[in-house]
């Protein structure tokens, strides 16, 4: 199969807008379009991120308590708990197929992502630390941290690929220029009236613009995300 990769970017999308158009990527993928796709974005407008199960339902009772702060309500089908989404936070969707010869092994995969995110950081001279965040939203031990605090979630969907071989979603979400006690709000209201006992603390968050002087913009930073992605991932 001819290797055909694509690199998307988008600065300001809205949120449901983007999930269609990673659907579309994905299916893509699958039926040997693309090998593998890079998307880069950033939420439009204020958007809490539901993961598909019972466990979060869309209530009238979460819609309007989100909306009367000002927040927008989605769901997609990857990440284990809410994840707010807005201005200041970026994203970044790795799409890529797995031959069926090739065994799938989620460490490895999460550590492959994990590298490549260390080396855009250590080009803004930042060091990072992979582990999880006690007390943080949507933890896991992929979490990148500075110094204890997160500054990168990520999450993994495998599908199974018509013919063998699989399909990877590889996702990291970075908080770039965030007030950490803004973005814990809407996740905390989804909590409680959700009945999830986590208790989440805006403290053990932090923005990558609270540890370097010069502030890139986003086109810059998706840039240098590329940039780590082309000269760190195999090809």
């Amino acid at each position: 199969m001819a290797i055909k990769n694509k690199i998307i970017r988008h600065s300001a999308i809205e949120v449901d807008a983007l999930f269609d158009k990673e659907h579309q990527l994905i299916e893509q993928v699958k039926s040997n379009q693309l090998e593998q796709v890079l998307l880069l974005w950033q939420s439009k407008q204020q958007t809490l991120v539901l993961p598909a199960g019972k466990k979060w339902p869309q209530s009238d009772d979460l819609i309007d308590a989100l909306a009367s702060a000002g927040w927008q309500l989605s769901a997609r089908k990857t990440g284990g708990a809410p994840v707010p989404q807005l201005p200041g936070i970026i994203n970044l969707s790795h799409i890529y197929y797995l031959p069926e010869e090739q065994q799938y092994d989620i460490k490895a995969a999460y550590l492959q992502l994990c590298d490549v995110l260390i080396e855009f950081f250590k080009t803004l001279g930042v060091q990072v630390d992979v582990h999880a965040t006690a007390n943080s939203y949507c933890d896991g031990d992929y979490n990148l941290n500075i110094a204890g605090q997160k500054i990168v979630g990520t999450a993994q969907r495998v599908l199974l690929k018509k013919g063998g071989g699989r399909v990877v979603l590889s996702q990291a979400c970075i908080i770039i220029d965030a007030d950490v006690n803004k973005i814990v709000e809407p996740v905390i209201t989804c909590n409680q009236i959700c009945h999830n006992p986590a208790h989440i603390e805006a403290a053990v968050h932090t923005s990558l613009f609270d540890h370097i002087t010069e502030r890139p913009s986003v086109d810059e930073l998706f840039q240098a995300l590329t940039e780590a992605f082309l000269s760190h991932l195999p090809r």
